[in-house]
Parts: structure tokens; sequence; C-alpha cells
């Protein structure tokens, strides 16, 4: 009997839900799951009546619903997220929401909200409960904004992304106490007033990128953990001068005109910097210091100030004992002064790339420690100087990129120390790779008995032939010869140390050629991508059959043909992609292209360049003429069969010719035989 009760109890309560007892995910237009009602892309005009009651989530994007009318939702009590995106809604009227008390997230991206914004703002305060509020691509205007969020107290989350919002004062975010997350971006922001944001004490997240803000001064957020001010056009950007301790976690400058490095709080919590595609630099060598200053002029109402701001004050960089990733990439840094990483002792990640930086001293800098990704490639560095003992810089170092620079070498001993580095990006310079009587060479790099190294790329150094123990005591992963044409003049003996290990090779334009000899891949087992592009080979390297490749690059070489049966081995069986283009390829020997196509499961990544040679004119091997198809099969065709169809007609005409001509002479071939043949017979 309780069972029975109990059964029906769950009954009634589920009905009340109004999801009554037919499955969840039926409706005539709309996906149903759980108390989820999604009906995006549906073409509808206005919002459906006989959705389940007790639903909790609601999306109707891409729609065309231009208007939304009083108690348009009125049965929908529980409604809890709406979203109303792309849907050219132009009015929301003033009793749409009642009956929805409980609606938390509202999404209106996309509309054009601004020809009503004054009957959508009354109808937006009835929500009570909102928290999270999207207005994105509205074409709002900043008094728009300013009436439309006045009465929304309970806001936790705003987007105005898109809008068409030009400056913002203190009177447009004077409501909003709850506020932790701000999105501004791409609008058409120039000028911010002092104290815009002063009534938001608990923002914590701040999107102004890509706008047209040109200076930040007297930044005094303290409760701020995230700004993003990226792709805008910022010259400067001061921090208030006080002792505050602030929140800022993550800083975003990236993309904008900045000079100077910012100036940053005194006590902050940073972690990530990012200050890349800017035009900074540092002076300090090319100044007097005592003569470089700043003057700020200040206009707030009738009162106009002047500071003055020393650009060589250490202190003013800020503490950053607690930065993690540092980004002062694509900039205009000639040098780095030496106390400039000091007290970084966090720091993990550094990126300098793209600079003019002709020479790094990293020599007892105490932030080196905890690095563990270093880039400095494409600069013009010709010198590099580490601390390298046990105790000093570069211990936990994994990872150094110096692509594109000008070095000839290495400090000596660079690896001794650095144990845990597992990739080096040598790309690029006019090094050389030491032998076994230059170990201590501070003009080459010694590459041998680097245990922890898995990844090697010396792409573009120029090497000359390797000596046959280069990469001896290592177990490289990913190599990368590319581009240097003398490398592997007498074959892949260079290589043998580490063939067992390599996964991952290029051979780019190293100016391999056909001798079988020298091209040996058999002992490369464990090879899965294999670049041979930009060679001179004529002849597909019969080692590669055996081979578990899964990519493997050929383009620009010399070959005419593929042979079928290598496909057919373990080569054929493992394959996925292969690059063909910018061949030789006989157009009569393309048997290869179909026996590829019959595997079924190896991708011709060029296929549609990949062209054929025929009588000196060249074709492609996609849509061949059907003239030169006919011609390749009878090219093609069996020797003895077309010696055979060659000779028939002959042998046919002569035939017919020598009938022809018995039966014109017959009578006289007859008289002429019995006159030379006649005989007397005996009875």
């Amino acid at each position: 009997m309780a069972l029975i009760v109990l059964n029906i109890f769950l009954c009634v309560a589920f009905l009340d839900t109004g999801w009554e007892i037919k499955p969840p995910a039926y409706h005539r237009l709309c996906k149903l799951e759980e108390r989820t009602v999604n009906c995006n892309g549906k073409s509808l005009s206005s919002i459906l009546e006989d959705l389940p009651p007790g639903t909790e989530k609601l999306f109707l994007d891409s729609n065309h619903i231009e208007m939304l009318k009083n108690e348009s939702l009125v049965q929908y009590q529980n409604l809890q997220s709406l979203s109303l995106c792309d849907n050219g809604l132009e009015i929301i009227e003033a009793g749409a929401f009642l009956g929805t008390r409980s609606l938390s997230h509202l999404s209106l991206t996309n509309n054009v909200l601004a020809m009503n914004y004054s009957v959508t703002a009354a109808a937006l305060r009835t929500l009570s409960a909102l928290r999270k509020l999207d207005l994105s691509g509205n074409l709002l205007t900043e008094d728009m904004v300013d009436t439309m969020i006045q009465h929304l107290p309970s806001l936790e989350s705003l987007s105005l992304a898109g809008n068409a919002i030009m400056r913002l004062d203190d009177r447009h975010f004077q409501n909003l106490p709850n506020l932790w997350h701000l999105d501004l971006q791409q609008n058409y922001i120039f000028e911010i007033e002092a104290g815009a944001f002063e009534g938001l004490r608990g923002l914590q997240q701040l999107n102004l990128a890509y706008n047209y803000i040109p200076c930040i001064v007297g930044f005094d957020l303290i409760q701020l953990q995230i700004l993003n001010v990226s792709n805008n056009h910022l010259e400067w950007f001061f921090a208030a001068e006080n002792d505050a301790a602030f929140e800022l976690e993550t800083l975003d400058l990236s993309y904008n005109q900045l000079l100077f490095f910012p100036f940053l709080p005194r006590l902050n919590k940073l972690k990530t910097l990012l200050l890349t595609h800017n035009k900074m630099n540092f002076y300090e060598n090319l100044y007097n210091r005592s003569e470089n200053s700043v003057q700020l002029l200040f206009l707030d109402g009738n009162v106009t100030n002047i500071t003055t701001h020393e650009l060589w004050e250490e202190k003013r960089h800020g503490n950053l004992s607690s930065l993690t990733f540092l980004d002062i990439s694509w900039n205009q840094f000639w040098y780095i002064p030496d106390w400039f990483f000091e007290g970084m002792v966090l720091l993990a990640h550094i990126n300098l790339s793209h600079n003019c930086l002709k020479t790094l001293n990293l020599w007892e800098k105490e932030g080196m420690k905890n690095l563990i990704d270093l880039d400095l490639s494409y600069n013009q560095l010709s010198d590099l100087q580490m601390n390298l003992d046990q105790r000093g810089s570069l211990t936990c170092l994994r990872s150094l990129n110096l692509r594109s620079n000008r070095l000839h070498g290495l400090p000596t001993k660079m690896f001794t120390h650095t144990t845990k580095i597992t990739t080096i990006d040598l790309s690029n310079n006019p090094i050389e790779i030491c032998n076994s009587h230059d170990a201590g060479n501070p003009n080459c790099v010694n590459i041998s008995n680097m245990r922890s190294l898995r990844n090697l790329f010396l792409a573009g150094c120029e090497l000359r032939e390797l000596v046959r123990h280069a990469f001896k005591g290592t177990s490289l992963v990913h190599l990368d010869l590319s581009s240097n044409p003398k490398v592997l003049h007498n074959g892949l003996g260079p290589l043998e140390d580490i063939a067992k290990f390599l996964q991952i090779l290029s051979l780019r334009k190293t100016g391999l050629f056909a001798p079988s000899a020298k091209i040996d891949f058999s002992a490369f087992q464990n090879l899965v991508d294999l670049d041979l592009s930009e060679n001179s080979l004529d002849i597909f390297p019969e080692s590669l059959s055996g081979l578990k490749l899964h990519t493997l690059d050929l383009r620009q070489n010399r070959l005419r043909f593929l042979p079928q049966h290598a496909m057919e081995k373990q080569l054929g069986k493992s394959l996925r992609v292969i690059y063909l283009s910018q061949n030789l390829y006989d157009c009569c020997k393309l048997g290869w292209r179909d026996t590829l196509h019959r595997l079924g499961h190896v991708h011709i990544a060029d296929m549609s360049e990949v062209t054929c040679n025929y009588s000196s004119r060249f074709f492609s091997a996609v849509n061949l003429p059907e003239s030169v198809i006919q011609n390749c099969k009878w090219l093609t065709a069996d020797m003895a069969l077309v010696y055979l169809v060659l000779t028939l007609p002959t042998f046919l005409a002569l035939l017919v010719a020598f009938g022809i001509i018995f039966l014109t002479f017959r009578e006289r071939l007859l008289q002429m035989v019995k006159r030379r043949y006649r005989r007397s017979s005996s009875y």
C-alpha cells in the first residue's frame, strides 16, 4: 500500500513540473532535454505557447522574433535562462517578463534594441533576479546603456561588446554593486573619465579590448584581477602612485603603441603580463638618465594638475615577484637592462622574440631559476652569456628557442647543467655542430650526450657535412635538418645513433639524390613522419617500404613513378597522408595512384596539384585528357598483341593480292604447271 501511495505521489509531482509523461525529447519543432528547450533556427516569429511549463532554459537564437510582447513568457514561471540572439529583435515590451521572476541569465546578442531602448529598459527593470545580461551587438550608445542598466542592482556579469559606446563617465555604472565581470570590447571608446568604474567595488574582470583608448593614467582599480586593454591606441600606462595592494593577476596590453615599459602598481599579484606588438624600448643606455622624465597634464574641470614621472625610476615598474608569464615579443628592444629580471623569482615563461636584441646577459639572474620556456627567436643576437653553474640560472629550462639570430656558437658547457632541456631550436643561425675534438669550442654547438633532449631544429644553418657520431648519447624524437644541402652528403650515417628513437624527421632540401646505398631508412623503425621534399630523388627509396610511416612528403623531387609493390608492404598499411606534387611523373605510369586509392585510408593531400608528363607536355594527373589516356593504353598494352595487330592487315593484304593474282592467271598457271610436270602414264 505504501509503495502504491509513493508511486502516485511521484507521478503527481512529475506532472506538476509540466513535462508530463510523454518522452522528454519530443516536440513538433524544438529539442527537449530535461528542463532545457532548444528552438534555435526554427524561423519562429514569436515564442511558442506549447512548450513544457517547467522549462528552465530556453534557446531561441537565429529566429525572426522582432518583438517580445507583454506576457510572452507568463506560462514559463520556472524560466531561469533565456537566449534571443540573432533575431532582429527591436523591442521588448514592458510586461514581457511578467511571471518570470526567477530569470537570472538573459542573452540578447546581435539584435537592434537601440531602436526602442527606453521601452526595453522598462522591461529589464522587472527582472529582480537577473545576474547575467548580454547586450552585445545592439548599436547601443553610452546614453542608451545608462538607461537600460541603471535599475539592475543584481547584475554580476554584463557584456556590452560590439556596440557604439564612445566615452564613459561616473554615471554609467553607478548602481551595480555586485558586478564582477564587465565586457566593453569592440566599441569606439576613446575617453574614460576618472571615477568611471568607482562604483564597481566588486569588479574583478574588465575587458576593454578593440577600442580607441590613447592612454591609461592613474589606474586605481585595486580589486581588479583581470584587465584586457589589448588592441587599442595606448602610448602610456601609469598606475596610481600609492602603496595600495592591487589584486591584479592578468594584464593584457598587447597590440598597442606603448613606447615605454608600463608603470605598474608597486604592490600587485601579477602572474601574466602580455605586452606583445608594441613599440617599447629601453633608452637608459642611449641617453642621459637625468634628462629623461615625462610631464603629464591632467585636466579635471577647471583644475589643472601636472605630474612628473622619472622614466628610469626602477621601482615604478612595480613588484613582479609573482610573475610567471611575460610576453614582450614584437617590440623594439635593443637591449635588456641588468636590473630588469630582478625580483622575478617565479618567472617560468619569457617571450622576447621579434625584437632587435644584439646581446643578452643572463648571468646570476635570480629570476631564471624557475624558467621553463625561453624564446629569443627572430632577434639579432650574436652574443649570448649565461650563468651555467649548478646553483645558477636555467637549471629548470626545458625549451630554448634561438631561431633566426646571428649566433655562431653557444656558451661553453651550456647544456652541462640544463639537464631538463627537451627542445632546442637553432634554425637559421650560422652555427656548426661540434665533433669529438671540439667539445670546449665556443664557436660550435655540442649536442652529444644531452640525454634529456628530444626535439632539435637545425633548419637553414648552412651546416657542413655532419660527423658520424654528432648525436651520440641523445634520444632525439624529432629532428629537423631542412635547408642544409651539404649536411648528409655521404648518406644517413650521421643519424645512426638516433635512428631507433626518431619519430619525426625532416630532410627537406638536404641534397639527397638517387643512390639507394646512401639513403637506407631500414634502421628508422619508429619513424612516423618523414619529409623528403625539395631533393633530387628520381627513384623511390626501397627501404621506405618496411617503415610504419603515417605521413610522407615527396614533393619537388624527380620521381617518375612510385613502385606499386611498396604500397603492398608495411608502408601501405600504416600510411595516412602523402604529398606528391611537383615531380616528373609519367602519365602512362600512374598505376600507383589507383593503388593508393584502393587502399582507402591513404589521403593524397595535394592530389589536385599533381601533374604528369606526356610528350614533353604536363597535364593534371586528376583530369587527364581522353586522348592521352587512349594513347597510354596503346603504349602500355601487351607488345605481342600490338605486333599481331600491326602485322595482321599486311598479311591479309598479301593473301588477298595472291588470291586475285591466282584467279586472274589460273589457266596459264595450270598449263605451265602441266607442261612442266607432265609424264607419260603406264597402263
